[in-house]
């Protein structure tokens, strides 16, 4: 067994391909330093009681969380899933409205924002991570990915790179804030980081913690390695037993102070795996309290319409209703998917919701109706913004 210690580094010398008219101010010549990542199958977490305190707290919380939604699990996991997704991929400055992301889910290919589809795809890959989590390996990881960068064929998905891969410090590595390993090293690194995730000896939330730091420093996708490794802690999770039905939205917590999160990396890389540990609990702490608030929301939400609702008791209207709660925008398309409503009878259970005020049409024209849920919209939008916020 082995304590933690910092990564080391190679040099290797770099000359640009086809930049022979490049501009003067970037540097033809040079040498770049990749990251040797150390292995950590057989780490020893020697970490404070403090800190595993601190965690057991943060696995206790999701433990709980997990038990509470056990009876109404059907629009919340849904509700939880995505929201994690966003702010994932928020935490890459990558941002879009509930309503965004709702509408790019409903009409894929449709128009939307590239951002909401960028996170629908994110939705796709921590979905994937879930439905893989019974077995943590590289094929599982890959498949994240692929689902991930489905759009994205120039960063190959769900294919390790072949090329350097950098942070910050421009065009070109030379200089850079951080190297990713040689693209050699990646597949001998993974089934490391893999030995060490399916180990049984080890705190569960300080495992995860740590699989997801070791992930982040191999780097092994041309792009997409932030949401793949986030989606690979959820995959974690549910292995690992803390969940069994819902998406803690540990990357909410993240998300609260990024600068904090990604120091945490940076001190993993440099030996010290505590910060990162702790990252993690207090993320998941924060996480799930923003969960617990957005589904006290939705369930008044809900709640509310009861009283507003005109329709009989074995109505469809009521069914379309539960609907809203995890997809607040919906055509007729979706009806029939999902409940089996026929499309030429969508308006039949649409009208008396948008006649009560639930729903609002946002498009025109008959071929093209979509309505959607303000209500819950706005709840999905203030779950990012406490996300958001520090403190």
């Amino acid at each position: 067994m082995t304590s933690l210690g910092a990564i080391t580094y190679d040099s290797v010398p770099w000359e640009p391909q086809g930049m022979r008219h490049a501009s003067a101010r970037l540097p033809r010549f040079g040498t770049y330093h990749p990251a040797v990542p150390a292995d950590i199958a057989d780490l020893v977490l020697d970490l404070s009681p403090s800190v595993i305190a601190d965690a057991e707290h943060a696995t206790n919380e999701i433990a709980r969380f997990d038990a509470e939604l056990g009876g109404e699990i059907a629009p919340f996991a849904a509700v939880l899933l995505r929201s994690e997704s966003a702010a994932s991929s928020q935490i890459e400055n990558v941002t879009a409205s509930a309503r965004a992301i709702a509408e790019a889910e409903l009409l894929p290919g449709g128009g939307g924002t590239r951002n909401a589809e960028m996170v629908v795809a994110n939705t796709a890959a921590m979905q994937a991570a879930v439905a893989l989590s019974d077995k943590v390996d590289a094929n599982a990881i890959l498949t994240m990915h692929r689902t991930l960068m489905v759009n994205e064929p120039r960063h190959t998905p769900g294919a390790f790179r072949t090329e350097p891969v950098w942070i910050g410090g421009g065009s070109t590595p030379v200089g850079a804030t951080f190297v990713g390993p040689r693209h050699a090293l990646i597949p001998r690194a993974i089934d490391d980081l893999i030995a060490f995730a399916q180990r049984n000896d080890l705190p569960a939330l300080p495992q995860i913690a740590v699989a997801h730091a070791q992930f982040e420093t191999i780097h092994p996708f041309t792009d997409g390695n932030g949401r793949t490794g986030r989606a690979l802690v959820q995959a974690m999770l549910r292995n690992k037993g803390l969940t069994r039905k819902v998406t803690v939205p540990v990357s909410a917590g993240l998300l609260a102070d990024t600068d904090a999160y990604f120091a945490a990396l940076t001190s993993y890389r440099a030996g010290a795996a505590a910060p990162i540990v702790d990252r993690f609990s207090q993320a998941t702490v924060l996480a799930i309290a923003n969960g617990r608030q957005l589904v006290a929301d939705i369930r008044d939400i809900r709640e509310n319409w009861n009283a507003v609702i005109r329709a009989r008791s074995d109505s469809a209207v009521w069914k379309v209703a539960d609907l809203l709660t995890r997809r607040p925008v919906v055509n007729a398309a979706l009806l029939a998917q999902e409940l089996g409503i026929e499309s030429t009878n969508a308006h039949r259970y649409l009208n008396p919701l948008a006649e009560a005020g639930i729903l609002v049409e946002t498009s025109s024209g008959p071929r093209n109706r979509v309505w959607c849920s303000a209500e819950v919209l706005a709840a999905l939008d203030a779950f990012a913004e406490r996300a958001g916020r520090r403190g």
